[in-house]
């Protein structure tokens, strides 16, 4: 049921993620090239409307499905609900950002808005994951939830950088915590497999993969912070909706670390997006900056100056991220022992392709064909025009592209542009 509603919801992604271009070119909801940016041709990012798509037809047929009717009973169903409700306020937020590009704190107030209202909803952190304390006050019990979450939506968005790289990192980790919830159901409640944080996740996971195939480099569309922000936060929800549900007793020993932590997961999956957010706002206030100030210093602009293509770069933080995920999610199956071997092995390996002469030399994943492929997306005549003149000036390159690109000849009639809505 679970790989089936996955699939549900990367095949809509999949489907709709034209109709979701199609509307970010008539909103001018573009991605203009900036001087921190990677893309060098103004781009639509609005895929989070068609991820958003995805998630609200997964879960309405998840609701019909009698295998999951524990998760949509009297008691979980505002949880179900409130995430779902949560991702299309945040969604609705990334668009507005997307168009109008909003500041730091009219984004950060709708972030909570939308973390609030989940908390609302029932989707609280009422007991923590160490020693099994509770949080007695619902004023606390609201405050640290909200928190979680923002963290959540903004990790995600930071480490945003790269075509493909935010879908992939939490596709990869989402499988990971996928795993470890169910592990975990099938322990707790032998005879019931249902769970919302396992419903939750393989949707996201489905999400991620439906979106990918229009969002590896190069892309014809952007996630924006509608997609990045929606991702962050259904992680945090079935992150939160995990902790406390699983009784201590149904492990022993060494294995009992992933019962008393549930919250190591998530926090594996973010892994680089947390540390490349953490990275940033030392930086940034390291040098007098608002830690909102953008810069040039993320992960994935460290990786391509260590000399590796885009498509390369992408692969190995996919790698980096397979590893922390993966290795949290062994806990609970593996004695830690054998856990810790392993993860060393693939520590190194993961080390020696980050920073091994594959960097410098070789076509593994280079970006070759994809930037001799022509293909270039579409932008409202408009739109574009204003953002391409707006940017030249800061991002040279920008000219030297359009310069440089094929113009259109008489033997080719439809390579020039057929109406005024669309430019090459």
């Amino acid at each position: 049921m679970y790989l089936l509603l996955m699939l549900v919801a990367a095949a809509v992604t999949f489907l709709t993620t034209p109709f979701a271009r199609w509307v970010a070119l008539k909103t001018s909801a573009i991605s203009a090239v900036r001087a921190r940016d990677v893309h060098q041709v103004p781009t639509p990012r609005l895929g989070g409307l068609a991820m958003l798509i995805g998630i609200v037809v997964a879960v309405l047929l998840a609701s019909q499905m009698p295998f999951l009717e524990g998760v949509f009973s009297a008691r979980q169903a505002p949880q179900v609900w409130g995430i779902v409700g949560g991702a299309a306020i945040v969604c609705a937020l990334g668009w507005a950002d997307d168009k109008w590009d909003l500041d730091w704190i009219t984004k950060l107030a709708g972030q909570v808005l939308a973390a609030g209202f989940m908390a609302l909803q029932g989707v609280q952190l009422i007991t923590m994951p160490i020693a099994g304390v509770t949080i007695t006050s619902s004023r606390m019990s609201l405050a640290v939830t909200v928190l979680v979450i923002v963290i959540a939506m903004n990790a995600v968005n930071f480490v945003d950088g790269l075509d493909g790289l935010a879908a992939g990192i939490v596709a990869i980790g989402g499988t990971a915590f996928f795993l470890y919830t169910y592990g975990l159901t099938q322990q707790s409640t032998p005879d019931n497999y249902a769970s919302l944080a396992s419903l939750m996740l393989a949707v996201m996971v489905g999400v991620c993969v439906g979106f990918l195939p229009h969002n590896f480099h190069p892309a014809h569309i952007f996630m924006g912070d509608a997609g990045s922000m929606l991702i962050g936060l259904v992680m945090a929800g079935a992150a939160i909706t995990v902790t406390g549900n699983i009784p201590p007793g149904i492990m022993t020993g060494a294995k009992a670390l992933p019962a008393f932590i549930p919250l190591l997961l998530p926090v594996a999956v973010l892994m680089l997006p947390l540390l490349d957010m953490g990275l940033a706002v030392i930086r940034r206030l390291a040098a007098g900056k608002s830690p909102m100030a953008p810069d040039r210093m993320h992960l994935h602009h460290r990786m391509l100056a260590l000399g590796h293509s885009h498509r390369r770069a992408v692969v190995i933080l996919y790698v980096w991220t397979a590893v922390f995920a993966f290795s949290a999610a062994a806990l609970v199956q593996w004695d830690w022992e054998v856990v810790l071997i392993w993860t060393t092995v693939f520590v190194v390996l993961a080390l020696l392709a980050t920073l091994g002469p594959l960097r410098h030399r070789g076509r593994f994943l280079d970006d070759d064909v994809a930037a001799l492929s022509g293909q270039t997306p579409k932008v409202p005549a408009g739109v574009g025009v204003a953002a391409v003149s707006g940017i030249e000036a800061a991002v040279p390159v920008q000219r030297v592209a359009a310069q440089s690109a094929p113009r259109p000849s008489a033997a080719h009639p439809s390579a020039s542009p057929k109406t005024k809505e669309t430019i090459e």
